[in-house]
């Protein structure tokens, strides 16, 4: 236990000088008991010298052990807080400490993951729903028989299409978010019901938008809204080279024009709800699906993010 305490320490920045005295350190870790054992060695001196004057140290360990009795004093934590002339003010964070990643996550509770066509929408929802036992939603695009039809003459489909991604996400997303599954942690979704509203704007002409828009908040004025809102920001030509990789014939007539003002689209969304919890992850060079650590430094963001939240 002592060395993995050490190389942990280690590991996070600190540096152990030879000097007496206290000294600055990135990262302290401390072993106040070990069971109900007493043990002095050059090493490691248990329970904790300090523990009974540092009231920085007894009310946490309050909190968690109270009755915990202390094995060369015989005295319990509550009694130890009542002797201690430690008058130092303390202030309670709001943060959580959770014990690994899985648990911050579930407290969590729902994930939305937006972006660009072609940014990796999916593919990462699936990976964190795989490892991390989350509930997947996924966006039924792909049963919409106006996708191919829009590519082709976006004037004439766009308003039809849309409607019928209105329709099919209230549905989708209403009973994904309302049936409660014991056997998950979490839920994780790749894409977010505004996302009707993003693209619409964009294709619908005016009076269509305004219809639209209308029936949108009609629909979705009670809807579940994430916790994290993640947005993939990602390069118009790397998104091309992703598009004509994964080969969905009628996205291959998509143009750069048309990526650029999706990206603004969801921007401007961004912009108008600054109180969403809005995490935006710039990908570049990021290659998740092929390279784990890639994988890692987005699920890093995400877990940074996460415990910001964690009040």
């Amino acid at each position: 236990l002592l060395n993995t305490v050490l190389n942990i320490e280690t590991e996070q920045g600190r540096i152990r000088f030879q000097e007496d005295g206290y000294q600055d350190r990135k990262i302290d870790i401390d072993i106040l008991y070990y069971e109900r054992e007493a043990i002095v060695s050059e090493r490691l001196i248990v329970p904790h010298p300090e523990l009974p004057f540092r009231k920085f140290v007894l009310k946490p360990l309050a909190d968690i052990a109270p009755q915990f009795y202390h094995p060369i004093l015989n005295k319990d934590t509550r009694n130890l807080i009542q002797e201690c002339k430690d008058k130092g003010s303390l202030e309670k964070t709001p943060h959580q400490l959770f014990k690994n990643r899985s648990e911050l996550l579930a407290n969590v509770n729902f994930i939305a993951i937006e972006g660009n066509i072609g940014a990796g929408k999916t593919t990462l929802a699936r990976k964190i729903s795989e490892d991390f036992n989350a509930k997947l939603v996924l966006e039924r695009f792909a049963d919409n028989p106006f996708l191919p039809k829009f590519y082709e003459d976006q004037g004439r489909y766009a308003f039809p299409l849309e409607m019928s991604f209105l329709a099919d996400r209230y549905q989708q997303f209403t009973d994904d978010t309302s049936q409660y599954d014991l056997f998950k942690s979490f839920m994780v979704s790749d894409y977010d019901i505004y996302k009707s509203l993003i693209f619409a704007r964009i294709t619908l002409q005016k009076e269509e938008y305004a219809l639209y828009s209308k029936l949108f908040r009609l629909m979705y004025k009670e809807v579940k809204k994430p916790k994290i809102y993640v947005y993939l920001y990602q390069t118009t030509e790397r998104l091309l080279d992703n598009i004509k990789s994964r080969g969905r014939d009628y996205e291959q007539s998509i143009t750069p024009e048309y990526l650029d003002s999706i990206n603004k689209g969801y921007f401007e969304f961004i912009k108008g709800y600054p109180d969403q919890n809005n995490l935006i992850i710039e990908l570049g060079d990021l290659d998740f699906v092929e390279k784990p650590d890639d994988y890692q430094i987005i699920l890093d963001q995400i877990v940074k993010f996460a415990v910001g939240l964690s009040k």
